[in-house]
């Protein structure tokens, strides 16, 4: 009986501590989650408007003979794979390494600590990355496509759907696609369309990358609070009932006591 007890009173110890962990890391996730989401729609906002701009540009004839537009029959692919930080976000970082999986790449750029480590990368934190980290790798994207380094290009990221739910998706990115329901503009374009299209192409990577960033942080900060308040919640059940036993097994071990000094005094 004292066994017992004493393994009980060790289980209750650790899940307590447990429990304080997840907690404080929830308090941290929603402390994160107000200007996590904030920049995550700015970022969407401006990686719609510049979509905009390029679909416009990309659907002129001239701008067919741009090296951006131009689809090869070879397909090694570059993909950017956007994971988290840390750990104890649910699914998370599983979903998106299962469809990474997915994919055969001929090069891989990771951004995130858990991405970073997986593919043996230098570490570029999601939640430090910043545009001019974008604007770099923008370039680096563009120069090794029109050197034919590879014949397309794809960000594996997770989108923001709610705060319980989110989705790991894949965005290509290069080349560019003529959309069939682009509007006709009646805007012209100096010194022309092409020239345009081919300068202002760092400028479309690096906001699609931002955007996908982002919105991967908060996915990842959500998913974190989600999966902490979750774990919280299975903690206090498990500490109830292992009180619970506890408060049985004491009662017990007392009742047992009593029983002997009354035994032993009618002796």
């Amino acid at each position: 009986m004292g066994a017992d007890i004493k393994k009980l009173r060790g289980r209750i110890k650790s899940i307590d501590s447990t429990l304080h962990l997840t907690k404080a890391m929830g308090l941290v996730a929603s402390s994160k989650i107000k200007r996590a989401t904030e920049a995550m729609l700015k970022g969407r906002e401006y990686e719609n408007a510049i979509n905009d701009g390029i679909s416009a540009l990309a659907g002129s004839s001239e701008c067919r003979k741009s090296p951006y537009m131009q689809k090869r029959d070879t397909h090694r692919l570059c993909l950017i794979v956007i994971a988290g930080d840390r750990g104890l976000a649910g699914g998370y970082n599983a979903n998106l390494f299962r469809l990474a999986r997915e994919y055969e790449a001929e090069r891989v750029i990771p951004i995130g600590k858990r991405a970073c480590e997986k593919y043996g990368k230098e570490i570029k934190l999601a939640e430090d990355f910043s545009y001019t980290d974008a604007a770099a790798m923008a370039r680096e994207i563009a120069s090794g496509f029109c050197e034919g380094e590879f014949d397309q290009v794809g960000i594996i990221c997770t989108k923001y759907v709610s705060i319980m739910s989110q989705e790991a998706q894949i965005k290509w990115i290069l080349p560019l696609e003529q959309r069939e329901d682009t509007p006709s503009h009646s805007v012209l374009f100096e010194p022309d369309e092409m020239t345009i299209l081919n300068a202002a192409i760092f400028e479309y990577l690096a906001a699609r990358i931002v955007a996908a960033v982002r919105e991967s942080y908060a996915s990842e900060v959500a998913a974190r609070r989600f999966a902490m308040d979750s774990a919280g919640k299975n903690a206090q059940q498990m500490l109830d009932d292992l009180q619970l036993k506890y408060n049985r097994a004491r009662q017990g071990a007392i009742t047992q006591e009593i029983t002997e000094i009354v035994a032993g005094s009618d002796v």
